[in-house]
């Protein structure tokens, strides 16, 4: 058998306050029904004063170690996937190192916006094969709330905070992450983006009075984009490891819109008790929504030994990712 990576602890952390459609009425022109209408949304959490996108990470972490029946000693790197991290400079995952007490880990961050978590799999799983590392703490966390203008509908209805997380490990059975696949479009970087904060346009008054450092996206070209990319993603990973839509198992798609979601399922004839969806309660959490679904759905125990698992998302850059995971 080949060595492969295998998932064998999940976690996941959400903020207590609770922002919903009605909520978002008092603050912009909008409504439950045209918000919930567009994208399935009708709540999301956000940090409280305080919290940051860190303390989220050490919650899932713990979660997940402990799901894994893993001591945080034990752990040989960590990767925190994130747009939103505590500061540009040490990474969030060196904080996350610090607060877990994983003396023995190396750590470092990693930015593909919401197809994060996917990339980070990729790359934990590359480790583990290649036998760098044996025992790998990923982790997909978001505090989009700090980036985001209250007074833009387009963006302010759309976004959540949330951390997931999951431990890895290699195995020569039959189960595991069986491929990754990533792709980007840098063309397209302005489709979704933060412009203010970086090199190109550095923390001035005048970059914070232009709302530089707020999310940015345009809606209708990225939907298009996400839906006909995705589709092909999908067929193109099952072709690949020659496995027929009807072999799946679940679907656990990244949570940007239930539409997208939902045009995909179709697509593959999959039904949508097979397609892990919570959007409608966290909204976009960006790359910590994969993790968090994922977990959800393994301590519902809808997962069994052998089931055929994809992983996809779609996010700034524009990247596009998936994985197809033999659990």
């Amino acid at each position: 058998m080949p060595l492969r990576s295998k998932i064998i602890g999940t976690g996941s952390f959400l903020p207590d306050k609770i922002i919903n459609n009605s909520d978002l009425e008092k603050l912009v022109n909008t409504s439950d029904e045209w918000i919930t209408e567009r994208t399935g949304i009708k709540q999301r959490r956000v940090v409280s004063k305080g919290e940051s996108t860190s303390d989220l990470c050490l919650e899932a972490s713990k979660r997940a170690l402990q799901a894994a029946g893993m001591e945080a000693r034990d752990l040989e790197l960590i990767i925190v996937a994130t747009m939103s991290g505590d500061m540009p400079m040490p990474a969030t995952a060196s904080i996350l190192q610090h607060g877990l007490g994983a003396k023995h880990a190396g750590a470092f961050d990693l930015n593909a916006a919401c197809s994060g978590f996917i990339y980070g799999l990729s790359v934990a799983d590359n480790f583990i094969k290649g036998g760098t590392f044996n025992k790998v703490l990923l982790v997909g966390a978001e505090v989009n709330s700090r980036f985001l203008d209250w007074k833009d509908r387009k963006t302010c209805v759309l976004f959540g905070d949330g951390a997931g997380a999951v431990v890895l490990t290699s195995t020569k059975g039959r189960s595991g992450i069986l491929s990754t696949h990533l792709h980007s479009d840098g063309k397209l970087w302005d489709y979704i983006c933060v412009p203010g904060g970086g090199a190109s346009h550095p923390p001035t008054m005048k970059t914070v009075k232009e709302g530089l450092h707020y999310i940015k996206m345009r809606g209708n070209e990225t939907f298009k984009v996400a839906v006909k990319t995705l589709e092909k993603l999908v067929i193109d990973t099952l072709k690949a490891n020659n496995i027929k839509p009807s072999e799946l198992a679940m679907l656990i798609p990244h949570q940007a819109n239930l539409r997208i979601i939902t045009a995909t399922a179709k697509r593959l004839n999959l039904p949508m008790e097979k397609v892990a969806v919570n959007l409608e309660k966290y909204g976009n959490t960006s790359s910590a929504s994969i993790p968090i679904a994922l977990d959800e759905v393994v301590r519902d125990n809808r997962l069994r030994k052998n089931d055929n698992v994809m992983l996809e998302a779609f996010g700034g850059g524009l990247t596009w990712a998936s994985a197809l995971i033999r659990w």
